[in-house]
Order: C-alpha cells, then structure tokens, then sequence
C-alpha cells in the first residue's frame, strides 16, 4: 500500500475543484474573468498596494530606504545576494499571476456566446492589462519569458529578448485600443480605455527611444480624438486627493477603496481577505502617523527652488509633492503635518531635516495612516504625456514644435513660458530642461526609474545626490535578478548579466 501511494499521479484535476471547463460559460463569466485581472492590482504588498513605488521610487535617485526594513534598504543600495527575496520574486511572480489572468481571459471569452461589443472589449481589457504587466517585467527584469496561452504545469518558456517583450507589449496595446471605448460609466471607472492604451503604447515606444512610434501614440491623446477628452486640471494637487479621483487629467488610474468589513487594519493577502486598498500610505508616510520605510532625497526640494511663479511664490507643486520643514515657506511653525506643525512633531530631532513623498499619502482627510488607503493611485496622467510628447518630438529633432507641450504644464504650475525664458534651446538643452521638469511634475509618482534609465542617466555619478548609487554597477544594476527559484525550476532560463 505504501508503494502505490508514492504513484499518485500529483497533476490529476481534483474533482472537487472548479475547472476551466466548467466556468467559461456566459457573459457574467467573462466579466466576471476580467475583473480577476484587475484584481492582481491588490494582491499583499508586491504590485500597487506597495512595491512598485519601490521600485519605481525608492530604487531611484529621488527616494531611499529610511527606515528599519533593512532587506528594503539593502535591495535600494544595489546590495542583493538573495535572488529569491521577496521584494523582487515576489513581483515577478505576482506579475505573473497577472499574466496568467490575462491569458485565460483572451484564450476563453471569445467562444462564449455572449453580447459581441462586450466580447470584444473584454478581450481589449485583458490584453492592456497583459501588456501592462509584461511593461513592469521588461521594465525590472529586461528579458522575460513571453507566456501568451494559458501556461500548464510542465512549460519551461526560455527567456524573450528586451526588444521582443517590448514589441509584444506594444502588439497587445495595438490590438486593444482598437476595441477598447474611449469612456466608461460610473459604475466602470477605471478599466482600461483607448486614450490608456495610446498613452501606454506610446511609454513602451518612448522607453525603447522609437520617437517617431511614440509621436504618433501620444498624438492620439494631444492632438487628436483624445485631445478633447483630457485636460490639465485647474489645481494640480487635485491629482492627489481622494475627492478629485477619476478626474479630466486621469489617463489610467488603480481604483482602491477601503473594504469595511475586514475585521483588522493589516496587511491581508488577497487570497484571506478582500484588501482592496493599498498600504503604501503606511510605509511613506512620516514617523508618528507611518512607518517611514522610505524617504525622499533632499536634492529634488532643491530643484523645485531654482525657479519661482510669475507671481514670485514658490512653485505650489512643491508643497504637494512632498511634506519636510519648509512645505510652508514661512517654515517648521507653519508647515502642518497631519493636523501638527513640523515644529511640534519634529523639532530639532533626527526628523527635523527629513523628506517625505506626499502623493501617495492621506494627510488631506486624515491625521493617521493605515494599510488600506482609499486614495487612488494615477498611473498615468494627461501632464505626464504632454511631456513624454515633447520629448518624442525633440528626440526626432523637432524641438520648437515642443515647447507649446512643456509651456501647457509649466503655466498650470504659475511658471514663465519656455519660449518666453529659454527660447532656441538645441535639442541637447532641450532634453536636459525636460529632465527638470519631470522631477517638478512628476516626482514621486513611480516614473523616475523608467526615465532615468531611457536617458542612460543610471551610473555611480549619481552617488553625488543619492549615497545608495555608490554600489550601482553599469551593465548589472539596471535590472533586477531573475528569481532563482524560478531559474531551477526551468531549464531554458537564464540568469540577467553579472549575477
């Protein structure tokens, strides 16, 4: 009895399980499939909940591990000997789960007799949310496998090239706007649209420097149909606040809500509990009301000070941006930190210098943080593409055709033209300028990373504003390690350069 019991067959369907067979039935199936997908937006801490903006921030020259997560701290300071550590496997894995939705969504729905527009959309849905997912892979781990049917136990996919996961990513955006609508109803905000997909493609086409492909994405939403669906918001802090989601200036944003019948504020894995906020506003927000986990650089205060409004005050995007001493340029007695002055938290303390990102936070309607904000995240906005415009168009040598793009998010802030303070910029001066307004539009959003690394900026030179960069090696630190778990697993994988 004992010999037959080590002959189970371990890949048998369990009888007692639902099957794919069995659920791919109706139209509430399929809507039902999607929005699984989305929900991978959710799952713990390792897409949107939280370590993206690890990712994205942290590892960058903006941000830092400040606090006593020292696995965190180690991975931000390009120090990792564990290829198995979970703020990296863990991603890859997740972003994979996401795959794998996405897939099953794409390869079920279409024999589902169902209404033929929504078939059709649903499909678009899955496959943003596959090129999404695969962007992020590429984007950390340059060269991951291509999974494009729904995988079975024993597939051992070799690695894709950059170019190759890029140009499937570009494919799915492709196919996807094409059905995808320029809108939603209220009760559907936050799925994917066409003016998401342009601006996605468009990214993917700007990350790889392909300017022309990422002009004619982005011309969609600046001077085509898009253009009269999205617009610059009066009051930039609005892109922040929980009052203002979903807003003219939002392109495509992760939907979070505070689920009220968890029992406990903690972070809760998707598969125990519906968490469907996210914990991020835990983890950055200042000692006393967070956890303080990761901090800002002091240099990026400095370059919001380099200019002043037309009106002489200090740029209000600073304020929104981030929380230190001198948010209020009257100072530390002024400036309030969750209902306190900066003064009365922080006085001369360890504190009293420190910077914080403040976009992520909840500090305009509460005076504590938890590990399920509410607060919308803007994965991408209608400024951010204005800028990644002008950059295509002074990537293809057409600089004076960009500067009306750069002026439209400058005056928004109160600032002077470009053309009326730098007019006749050459393109290498152009770039350079855009460079500062990105970290003074976009800072602390989760692009740094990803600009950086197009602009071929990620070297030990920047140790001079960010310590961590000490360690960064050239041809290694640029992407993450693919988890080696996963490299034992499959014999066709193969590990990224120098690890």
């Amino acid at each position: 009895m004992a010999f037959l019991g080590c002959k189970r067959d371990f890949d048998a369907v369990n009888p007692n399980a639902p099957t794919i067979s069995s659920f791919w039935k109706t139209g509430d199936d399929a809507t039902k499939g999607i929005n699984a997908v989305y929900s991978t937006f959710y799952r713990t801490a390792s897409l949107y909940s939280r370590w993206m903006f690890y990712h994205g921030i942290l590892k960058s020259d903006e941000g830092f591990g400040s606090g006593g997560d020292g696995g965190l701290n180690n991975l931000m300071r390009f120090n990792q000997t564990n290829y198995n550590d979970g703020l990296t496997a863990q991603t890859w894995s997740t972003l994979y789960v996401g795959v794998f939705r996405a897939n099953q969504v794409i390869a079920n729905v279409p024999a589902i007799p169902m209404d033929e527009t929504n078939k059709k959309r649903i499909i678009a849905e899955a496959k943003f949310l596959r090129a999404l997912f695969y962007f992020n892979l590429t984007l950390y781990y340059g060269r991951p496998p291509l999974m494009l049917t729904p995988s079975q136990p024993k597939d051992v996919p070799a690695n894709a090239t950059t170019q190759q996961a890029y140009a499937q990513v570009a494919k799915d955006l492709t196919e996807a706007l094409v059905d995808l609508p320029v809108s939603y109803s209220a009760t559907d905000l936050g799925r994917a649209t066409k003016g998401a997909a342009y601006a996605l493609l468009g990214k993917t086409y700007l990350q790889q420097r392909m300017y022309q492909e990422a002009a004619n994405a982005f011309g969609y939403l600046v001077t085509g149909a898009g253009s009269s669906i999205y617009s610059l918001t009066a009051d930039y802090r609005d892109n922040f606040i929980i009052s203002k989601e979903n807003n003219s200036e939002s392109i495509f944003e992760i939907q979070f809500s505070e689920n009220q019948s968890e029992s406990t504020d903690d972070d809760v894995d998707e598969a125990r509990i519906n968490n469907t906020g996210s914990s991020i506003a835990q983890f950055f927000a200042p000692p006393g009301v967070g956890y303080s986990d990761g901090a800002a650089r002091r240099w990026v205060v400095d370059e919001f000070l380099q200019e002043k409004t037309t009106t002489g005050v200090q740029d209000s995007r600073l304020a929104a941006s981030f929380i230190f001493n001198n948010a209020n340029p009257a100072g530390p007695t002024t400036t309030i930190v969750y209902g306190q002055t900066f003064a009365s938290r922080y006085g001369n303390g360890p504190d009293a210098n420190g910077v914080w990102f403040r976009k992520l936070l909840n500090d305009h309607w509460r005076n504590q943080e938890g590990f399920r904000s509410p607060n919308n995240y803007r994965l991408i906005r209608y400024a951010d593409v204005l800028l990644m415009y002008a950059e295509a168009l002074n990537g293809l040598n057409r600089t004076a055709e960009a500067y009306p793009f750069v002026d439209r998010v400058r005056q928004r802030a109160g600032l002077a033209t470009l053309t009326s303070t730098k007019p006749g910029l050459s393109q290498a001066q152009f770039l350079t300028q855009l460079k500062h307004e990105r970290v003074t539009e976009l800072a602390g959003e989760g692009w740094r990373w990803a600009d950086l690394l197009r602009w071929g900026d990620l070297t030990p030179a920047l140790a001079s504003r960010d310590a961590d960069f000490t360690g960064f090696i050239v041809g290694k630190h640029e992407l993450y390690p693919i988890p080696q778990s996963d490299i034992d697993l499959n014999s066709n994988l193969t590990q990224n350069p120098r690890y």
